[in-house]
């Protein structure tokens, strides 16, 4: 009897530390999930293979230099390959509406650009919702820099605006690279800034535009300053002002619209990636960290600064509030000045 008892307490026993044992086991694995999902999640498995990032321009342009050199430095970072893929047409939308309707699964981005914020307000419809894509870092900033012949008889922002309202109601002619472009923003900008009128002369590019105020066949534009500064320095073109906040680290001579009295005139060229919705925060946040690192490197700056790109380091946080306050603010004046995109 004492016999049966022990094996039975035994046999008990046993079962009890199987039963612990098995349930133990299944705690583990269920943890083991749960931190291999977090860990997933964080990026730390990102990437195992190349990256793609969508350029919705054509290779040369401010944009596509500005990703190049940016993917470079990041790539090294992350330790894989960033692959630039050129997605040009419809004012940028096909590019942005590739990456919007990729998987979300951390291989793709767009360097995305004014566009991303104002085409949903210049067009009646779009192939994607503003929504489907998400802000993860800003890139670098190209000041818009208002140019004129050298031959022009002002020199200031000021007699260029007083030049204009001696031209009669259609003030003086503007070069952009067509409408909803970031000149044709500058024009609208520089109206409700002055009471001066600037009439439109739309082109298929910032270059052509550009390339008709070097002829002397336009009498003013505005474009970026990675595309004016050479021209400037060699004589070519006479600044008036950049559209920024602070003068321009590879020219500081050219002062600022705020500087010559027009503060409502500011807007950039801007570059920064965007992810389709649905990526995961961790690989967001990851991407975002490796791009704030490259941009604060000697490398990166070295490259951007001396060409007119200022890099533009921040938090993720400041560059969500800056998608939606640019949203609103150029959609504002897009509404007003009834712009509709000619793409």
């Amino acid at each position: 009897m004492q016999l049966f008892f022990m094996q039975a307490c035994f046999t008990q026993t046993r079962d009890i530390a199987k039963a612990t044992s098995m349930r133990f086991l299944s705690r583990l694995f269920a943890a083991t999930v749960v931190s291999m999902s977090v860990f997933s999640a964080h990026g730390a498995t990102w990437p195992d293979h190349p990256v793609k990032w969508i350029v919705p321009f054509s290779p040369g342009g401010a944009n596509d230099l500005v990703a190049r050199a940016a993917a470079e430095a990041v790539s090294k970072r992350i330790g894989q390959p960033i692959i630039i893929e050129n997605k040009p047409g419809a004012g940028a939308i096909l590019g942005a509406d590739y990456v919007a309707k990729s998987k979300p699964d951390g291989y793709t981005f767009l360097v995305g650009a004014a566009g991303v914020v104002t085409n949903s307000a210049l067009r009646d419809k779009m192939p994607y919702d503003d929504s489907d894509l998400i802000p993860v870092s800003m890139i670098a900033v190209s000041p818009s820099v208002i140019v004129v012949h050298p031959s022009a008889p002002f020199n200031t922002l000021k007699e260029l605006v007083e030049y204009a309202k001696k031209q009669g109601p259609d003030g003086a002619n503007f070069a952009t690279a067509g409408s909803g472009s970031t000149p044709h923003f500058v024009i609208e900008m520089l109206k409700d800034a002055s009471g001066a009128n600037f009439t439109a002369i739309p082109y298929k590019s910032g270059q052509e535009s550009v390339t008709a105020v070097l002829g002397n066949q336009v009498t003013v534009t505005s474009e970026s300053s990675v595309v004016v500064l050479p021209h400037i320095k060699a004589g070519k073109l006479k600044a008036l002002g950049a559209t920024s906040e602070k003068r321009l680290t590879a020219y500081p001579a050219i002062p600022t619209t705020a500087e010559a009295g027009f503060a409502g005139v500011r807007i950039g060229h801007w570059a920064g990636l965007f992810a389709p919705k649905g990526t995961s925060s961790g690989i967001v946040e990851r991407m975002h960290a490796e791009m704030q690192a490259s941009l604060n490197s000697k490398e990166l700056q070295d490259r951007f600064i001396p060409t007119g790109i200022e890099p533009a380091p921040g938090t993720l946080a400041s560059y969500v509030a800056f998608i939606a306050s640019e949203r609103d603010r150029l959609g504002k004046i897009a509404r007003k000045a009834g712009m509709r995109s000619d793409h």
